[in-house]
């Protein structure tokens, strides 16, 4: 185990920097001493000479006209007694590091404008200076920072020239992992039949990609600041070319596509239900044979037209399932936090800790999940001020399932599309949650409440996943049969108050927040339905429907 020690010099008494190092060193694996405040050149030669550590810290954040012959002694000293072998790390402010860096002493000075990722690198023994440090592919970035997670934000403006200029400011502020391509629909939906495109729509809700070149300009912009990987949403039509386009393209991080929609369901495209999960799950299953990590983005489209808790975690079971059984190997698995909005956190935790219990009961040597947390959409009033205390509020809350990514939202997604220079701000913003985090937290996961309330909702969600097996007994696997999943979806087992209406859907359900989470609810009988009597009266209505057909 390395050892460092570390002492403030001088009449120098500001420890929180020296503090929150030695803390980052600890999660690192460091033995770590504090020598104090103030402490004088020879009690810390002493105590060097004593320990003989790896790594020697000094830090001061006074005037910076003293520190010259401080450091003047301190050099003196280091080859008096032949330490100049150690490493001597400086701690300070700008102009305290600038004298540093001409002293000529330190192995490496920090000006306390470093983010927390050069830290972190630094006591990997590696330098994030150097651009073949930043890993190329999805999983190695988490490991080369885990247990910090690593940051994506979407990106998408209305010209492709605006959202490329975004790339390169982005990329340069070194502040983000992923920058996930929100293409417009029209790029979604008709990218290899553009003359069905409606040009009127050109870049709503994302950047007008309309050629590989588009792609390559948006990837090439890139390459350069920390070399953010990139992704880019799933098309919803011609899957498996749009797939390939965006591997040849701008290398595709990792694909998110959902099991259930992106057709008559959600109205984004004319694919009937039981169609869109056959083709969905090829696509998992062409990214799985390729090694690709795979987000099945199934769970938070059900919360967030209103379904109860219950069924947002059973149809996060059955999207890792449905992924593990088409072959992927490393699954990226998105906890949507605040949907719907008024969700206590207590509640909120709860329902996650079940998402994930359930999720990575299905981990094995072949099938490993990654956690990527959020904050969600509708959460962030339209005051940006009140949205960045959101936005620093959900990571802060999120930060307790240890997640491997963490999505930022812009806190001014709820105002206007974020730009580069919002999307900076945000980050730093949750890069400030994260690090304070990182000093020690409450564990919410233990609380009472929240166990109770998970292992409800594993109960009710395994209540949910029995009744689409008995749908279809004679199924090989009911939970990956498209055609047994879209009828669970035609008779309510999987069902949503805002599916009212839609003819792909049963759209029956009402459910209301009681004492902060959300469930299913009789508005006769004006009480919480439990999710075995909500189950048992549509296998019965089916059954008797199947009885009526039969005779």
């Amino acid at each position: 185990m390395k050892k460092i020690i570390a002492a403030t010099i001088g009449n120098c008494v500001h420890v929180a920097g020296t503090m929150n190092f030695l803390a980052l060193a600890e999660n690192e694996g460091y033995e770590t001493r504090f020598l104090g405040a103030a402490v004088s050149i020879d009690e810390l030669i002493s105590a060097v000479k004593n320990e003989r550590p790896e790594y020697v810290g000094v830090s001061y954040r006074l005037t910076p006209g003293p520190l010259k012959e401080i450091l003047r002694e301190l050099g003196v000293k280091i080859r008096r007694e032949n330490l100049q072998g150690l490493k001597w790390i400086f701690g300070g402010t700008e102009p305290t590091a600038e004298v540093a860096e001409e002293s000529g002493l330190f192995y490496r000075v920090f000006g306390g404008t470093e983010d927390v990722d050069d830290v972190i690198s630094f006591l990997k023994g590696r330098r994030l200076s150097e651009a073949e440090y930043y890993a190329k592919d999805l999983i190695s970035r988490i490991k080369s920072k885990y247990p910090y997670p690593i940051l994506r934000h979407h990106l998408g403006l209305p010209t492709l020239e605006e959202t490329v200029s975004s790339i390169e400011k982005i990329a340069d502020s070194k502040v983000l992992d992923v920058i996930s391509i929100a293409p417009d629909q029209n790029a979604q939906e008709h990218f290899f039949e553009q003359e069905k495109m409606d040009r009127r729509l050109d870049g709503a809700g994302g950047v007008p990609v309309r050629s590989r070149e588009d792609f390559l300009a948006l990837y090439d912009a890139a390459q350069r600041g920390n070399f953010p990987l990139l992704r880019c949403y799933s098309g919803t039509n011609d899957l498996i070319p749009f797939a390939q386009l965006l591997q040849d393209t701008i290398r595709n991080a990792w694909c998110a596509v959902p099991l259930c929609w992106y057709n008559v369901l959600d109205r984004r495209g004319p694919r009937p239900v039981e169609q869109a999960i056959r083709e969905n799950q090829q696509v998992m299953k062409w990214h799985g044979e390729r090694g690709i990590p795979v987000e099945v983005n199934e769970s938070h489209h059900w919360s967030l037209r209103d379904a109860h808790d219950a069924i947002g975690v059973a149809a996060a079971y059955l999207a890792a399932y449905n992924a593990k059984k088409m072959g992927v190997r490393d699954y990226i698995a998105q906890y949507m936090f605040n949907v719907p909005p008024s969700i206590s956190p207590k509640m909120d935790i709860a329902k996650m800790l079940a998402k994930i219990e359930l999720i990575e009961s299905l981990q094995d040597e072949n099938f490993r999940v990654y956690r990527q947390a959020r904050a969600g959409l509708a959460s962030f009033p339209g005051d940006l001020s009140q949205a960045k205390g959101q936005l620093a509020s959900s990571a802060y809350l999120a930060m307790a399932i240890k997640p491997h990514i963490y999505h930022v939202v812009g806190y001014c997604e709820a105002h206007h599309a974020a730009t580069a220079e919002d999307i900076i701000e945000s980050c730093k913003i949750v890069r400030g949650v994260i690090r304070n985090n990182f000093l020690g937290s409450v564990d919410i996961t233990r609380d009472k409440d929240v166990q109770r309330r998970k292992s409800e909702l594993i109960d009710d969600a395994m209540i949910i996943l029995d009744a689409i097996r008995a749908l279809n007994p004679a199924a090989k696997d009911p939970l990956t049969d498209a055609e047994t999943i879209a009828r669970a979806i035609e008779i309510g087992i999987l069902d949503a108050p805002h599916l009212k209406g839609n003819p792909a859907a049963c759209g029956k359900l009402v459910t209301r927040l009681v004492d902060g989470a959300l469930y299913a609810y009789d508005p006769e009988e004006k009480r919480i339905l439990t999710e075995k009597e909500r189950i048992e009266k549509i296998m019965g209505d089916y059954a008797a429907v199947a009885l009526e057909k039969a005779g």
